[in-house]
């Protein structure tokens, strides 16, 4: 299989935003021992990337480097010891040290799924990203069970549709947070309540919707303003908050809260990290994927998508909260 020796790339070369996202003509990359080279055929854009053009990614690459950490496409060459996945394969992966927003792109060979059958590439974006953190904070770290109620921040958006449509079929009561504008999204995906994300009293409109009992679980991806009335609403003792992002800016909440105004759980989530720590935990997230894969409760997507070149544009459509629902760059 030809493969050229330059392409197109979208090159972060500073930590001032994705003003500075740059389309470059760059090297294609030779995958190393345990990775495999994939022609991109759909390039997912999370809020991670974002993050990680503003430098506040923890662990994030640092500029210059190619943005993106989540591609779909066909496999053309594979790593030394690779033998899951074959030149022709149409898989889709994640690498945290980006590399996806370009016409090619090296993704490790241990986490790239294949991407199911009759699903073009850019449906599949999302399920290494979205729809994992999404089951993972629901399922073995939110523990949400039958009959209980969950608050999902940025209902509209991948990570949160997700979420709803998960929470639901899990038999629980669902309050999902958006802007107004996108109220009719989220009602679609079958929230059974929907709260203006930038009320000025956030709290009182959950607590109002769960008729004054709160939620027994929060997926807090929001941050900033918003965790002090995600703990404000969370039951106490009992009640769980998942913090899986701040797209709003870092929250904090000290051990005094924790111990006389807001007695809740809380957990981190980093799907990323929780591959490698907990890889059998992992394991369980992939596993339940496929069965909803299998029942079809996870149907293909249909991200909103942008030219490869028109990567800024759509990261500062995300930061604006303009965008509902994945985004994706076709190369």
């Amino acid at each position: 299989m030809t493969v050229p020796p330059t392409m197109r790339a979208l090159r972060q070369t500073s930590s001032h935003g994705p003003r500075d996202l740059v389309v470059h003509e760059v090297p294609v990359p030779e995958p190393r021992p345990g990775e495999v080279l994939v022609r991109v055929g759909a390039a997912g854009v999370n809020v991670a990337d974002l993050q990680q053009a503003y430098g506040t990614f923890g662990g994030g690459p640092q500029p210059p480097y190619v943005a993106g950490i989540e591609a779909a496409g066909e496999v053309v060459r594979v790593g030394e010891g690779v033998t899951t996945v074959a030149p022709g394969a149409h898989v889709v992966g994640a690498c945290i040290a980006g590399g996806a927003f370009a016409d090619y792109a090296v993704l490790p060979a241990a986490g790239a799924l294949p991407v199911p059958a009759g699903w073009t590439d850019e449906q599949a974006v999302g399920l290494v990203v979205n729809w994992p953190t999404a089951i993972a904070a629901l399922g073995p770290l939110g523990g949400l069970r039958a009959g209980q109620t969950v608050l999902v921040h940025a209902a509209a958006g991948a990570t949160g549709q997700a979420a709803v449509t998960l929470a639901r079929h899990r038999g629980a009561t669902v309050v999902g947070a958006a802007s107004a504008d996108k109220h009719a999204v989220v009602r679609e995906r079958g929230a059974d309540h929907v709260v203006d994300a930038r009320a000025d009293d956030l709290a009182a409109d959950v607590l109002r919707a769960t008729g004054g009992v709160g939620v027994d679980l929060v997926l807090e991806s929001v941050g900033g303003p918003t965790l002090p009335a995600s703990l404000a609403v969370t039951r106490r003792v009992t009640g769980r908050v998942v913090v899986l992002g701040m797209a709003g800016g870092p929250g904090s909440i000290s051990t005094w809260d924790l111990v006389y105004r807001h007695q809740v759980q809380v957990v981190g989530l980093n799907i990323g990290v929780l591959a490698q720590a907990a890889p059998h935990v992992f394991g369980e997230v992939l596993q339940e994927m496929a069965e909803l894969l299998a029942a079809g409760v996870i149907a293909p997507g249909a991200p909103t998508t942008h030219a490869l070149t028109d990567g800024p544009k759509a990261l500062a459509e995300l930061e604006a909260r303009a965008t509902v629902g994945k985004l994706a760059l076709l190369p």
